[in-house]
């Protein structure tokens, strides 16, 4: 029996590809949400050939652009089709500060704000048994929430990539533990995924240590379809489909402190957050 709608953003990339052949294979009807249609619709064809599943379409998105997600999530709404499982997965590591038409530092924008106002629109359409996985990165740990500066500069002070993708990933993370709390009653489920590293275009740094990088992190660097391992078992796995609220490291729950279950800025970011994207809600 064909079962419900998956939607997966960043789907023709490496772990984009790997957990969108796993729900493929599970029998879900499948939305490869990618930025770039022409490359992605190369990775449909081939993953129904692999999965034997038809039912898998590319549509359109780019998380850099509010106006963008809006569209997305409101054909969806259109559709009208109960939604069971949300893969927040597309992420990227600017090489230097863009600001976007909304405003946003664009690595903020499609890793966090892109996602949430995706994630708010979509709600609608989740129910009880429903589940979102938010792709988030064990950066989230040196990440740091300077407001205003992080949503229109990613960081106080000078742009450096690394610091705006761990304050990205720190904000993503944040929303997975408030957002589990708000659904609870409707029992829609809300984790993280930590990949840990993984060999995968945005770890290059474009320098000329580049090299060196990756001889000493090699050995430590996992591939796709092990980054992706965590998030696929969040999305398929029947009892991860029993929690909420965790972040999850190798298929497991990690314990986290206070700090970040509970995070001094967690409401303001929620609060602040839901000021930029009110427009489109």
């Amino acid at each position: 029996m064909r079962k419900g709608l998956a939607i997966i953003t960043g789907a023709d990339g490496g772990m984009g590809t790997e957990i969108t052949r796993a729900v493929a294979l599970a029998g879900y009807c499948v939305v490869m949400a990618c930025y770039n249609a022409e490359k992605a619709e190369v990775k449909r064809k081939l993953l129904i050939e692999e999965t034997g599943n038809a039912d898998i379409m590319v549509m359109s998105i780019d998380l850099s652009s509010l106006a963008s997600v809006n569209a997305f999530a409101c054909r969806m709404l259109e559709r009208g089709d109960r939604l069971d499982l949300l893969m927040n997965n597309a992420g990227t590591m600017e090489t230097g500060l863009h600001i976007t038409e909304d405003g946003l530092e664009r690595t903020v924008s499609v890793n966090y704000v892109g996602h949430y106002l995706l994630t708010r629109k979509l709600l609608p359409l989740m129910g009880k048994g429903s589940r979102i996985v938010n792709m988030v990165s064990c950066t989230y740990a040196i990440g740091k929430l300077d407001f205003p500066d992080f949503f229109i500069k990613g960081k106080k002070g000078s742009f450096w990539r690394i610091p705006v993708y761990s304050n990205t990933k720190l904000a993503l993370t944040l929303f997975t533990f408030e957002l589990s709390e708000r659904l609870k009653e409707r029992g829609v489920v809300v984790n993280a995924a930590d990949p840990s590293i993984v060999s995968t275009d945005i770890i290059t740094m474009h320098m000329w240590f580049d090299p060196l990088t990756d001889i000493f992190f090699r050995p430590f660097i996992r591939t796709p379809r092990q980054g992706a391992a965590t998030a696929i078992c969040l999305l398929l796995d029947e009892e991860a489909g029993k929690r909420t609220g965790t972040l999850n490291v190798s298929c497991r729950p990690k314990v986290l402190s206070e700090k970040y279950t509970h995070h001094s800025q967690s409401q303001e970011l929620w609060k602040r957050t839901e000021e930029i994207v009110a427009k489109w809600l």
